[in-house]
């Protein structure tokens, strides 16, 4: 029984991994996976083996759009810098603070990304930076300091957000954004993994298999972004962030 439970898992963890290295998302599936699989585990834990097995997809994710394309390092360091630092303070916040107004307005947000990336048909599609030199460091700044708090504090869709953000606000195109995204979500990662770590909150043995599984799935995402390009990372966005609005409105309104 274990056996197949791990299997299932390690599954789950690849395809996750796949879909997280091009949009991010790949929480739609890794996390109800570990909340099915063992219901009666504390949610902290199984939140905390997530984190494991997914930094490390993650990692993979970001080194291989390093070595395929030109990363924007002069946006993605300062960003991960700030998002790595507030997700600290969000997640301090949220011992304090319900996340309750998030989880309702999240829907909304969702919508209106969705909206605005369907009805701008070249969104995404060109890569022409609008920011330089101080302006761009102070807005990646800006950028990372909110979606850090915002994964601290609540979380879903903070891959899918910070791919979107990053063609709106930087001029970036999709494969671009995904590649700097995915430097500021191992910033996000990592912070949160030292926090469930030191609590005790991580299952080390399954969370290992999982991020071989999740690694393995994140290396053929990379291959997929690259050999189809900027129109595939689009259509995938857009299918994650249906889903999202899908899931995050039952959880906001009907569960």
């Amino acid at each position: 029984m274990m056996d197949q439970l791990i299997v299932a898992l390690g599954i789950a963890a690849f395809f996750a991994g796949m879909i997280d290295a091009v949009v991010g998302g790949g929480g739609l599936i890794q996390i109800p996976a570990l909340f099915s699989a063992m219901p009666n585990m504390a949610p902290a834990t199984l939140l905390g083996t997530n984190k494991f097995a997914s930094v490390w997809g993650t990692v993979a994710a970001a080194h291989g759009y390093a070595r395929k394309i030109r990363v924007q390092w002069s946006t993605a360091l300062p960003a991960a810098i700030a998002a790595f630092a507030l997700s600290f303070v969000g997640a301090y916040t949220v011992t304090h603070v319900s996340p309750d107004f998030f989880r309702k307005l999240l829907p909304v947000v969702l919508v209106a990304v969705a909206i605005y990336t369907l009805s701008k048909k070249d969104f995404g599609s060109v890569h022409a930076p609008v920011h330089a030199g101080r302006t761009e460091k102070i807005a990646a700044i800006l950028v990372g300091s909110c979606i850090g708090f915002y994964d601290g504090f609540f979380g879903p869709g903070t891959g899918s957000f910070l791919v979107f953000l990053f063609v709106r606000f930087f001029g970036f195109d999709f494969l671009s954004s995904s590649a700097v995204a995915k430097v500021v979500n191992v910033a996000c990662n990592v912070a949160a993994l030292l926090w469930f770590g030191y609590s005790g909150h991580v299952l080390w043995q399954l969370g290992a298999v999982m991020a071989v599984c999740n690694v393995c799935g994140s290396l053929i995402g990379i291959r997929l972004a690259m050999r189809y390009g900027t129109g595939f990372v689009r259509v995938l966005f857009l299918i994650v962030v249906g889903s999202l609005i899908v899931k995050t409105t039952y959880d906001a309104f009907l569960r």
